[in-house]
């Protein structure tokens, strides 16, 4: 699977911001499922959960992975293409579309962060008894800056970065003492502040 595939086509953009997709999209990053499976995790009918694959297949942006047969019966089980969807610049007059398309796909996002947080054991939030980050077990804060774009975009950048190394880090050494940590972020403009006093960054 690709890190990230970059969609050249308006069909692909209006195929990605359809909500029951774009949720079976989500879904088939995780792993390969088949048509019934989806059918059984969504509680929708099999017949609805194949229109959709298929069009999501037609444009590229789901794959069958393997075939199994069971009952004589041929099983197809489908994973996505890639972890992540951006546009390209020819589609940049379909400005509505593309902020629609990455709505819907933010929107999904936060619904399986959420999911993952009301399933996380206990433990996972109990924090050192003082304000100190660097002794925190966990990450969770809401942060408003004014800041200009170009220095949102580097930010961005950065963050990518310190993701990088981090992964580079950990995957250097094999420990038993291991444990698995579900990150999200999310960053984007607003027009009216949360905070009474959001942040400034100097220029």
């Amino acid at each position: 699977m690709k890190q990230m595939m970059t969609l050249t086509t308006y069909e692909q953009l209006r195929a990605i911001s359809d909500p029951l997709r774009t949720k079976i999209l989500m879904k088939l990053l995780e792993k390969p499922y088949t048509g019934q499976q989806l059918s059984e995790q969504f509680d929708l009918s099999r017949a609805k959960i194949h229109y959709h694959l298929k069009e999501l297949e037609k444009n590229g942006l789901i794959e069958i992975v393997k075939r199994e047969e069971k009952n004589g019966i041929i099983q197809k089980f489908y994973q996505s293409v890639a972890r992540g969807f951006t546009p390209s610049v020819d589609l940049l007059p379909h400005s509505e579309e593309i902020g629609d398309a990455t709505r819907t796909i933010l929107y999904q996002m936060l619904a399986e962060t959420q999911n993952r947080v009301l399933s996380a054991p206990a433990e996972a939030f109990l924090n050192a008894p003082n304000e100190d980050p660097a002794d925190w077990n966990h990450l969770g804060s809401i942060w408003e800056i004014h800041a200009t774009e170009e220095q949102f975009r580097d930010f961005i950048k950065n963050f990518f970065a310190l993701v990088n190394q981090f992964k580079q880090q950990v995957n250097q050494h094999s420990d038993s003492k291991k444990k698995l940590y579900h990150l999200s972020a999310y960053g984007f403009e607003v027009e009216t502040p949360m905070f009474e006093d959001p942040l400034e960054v100097d220029d």
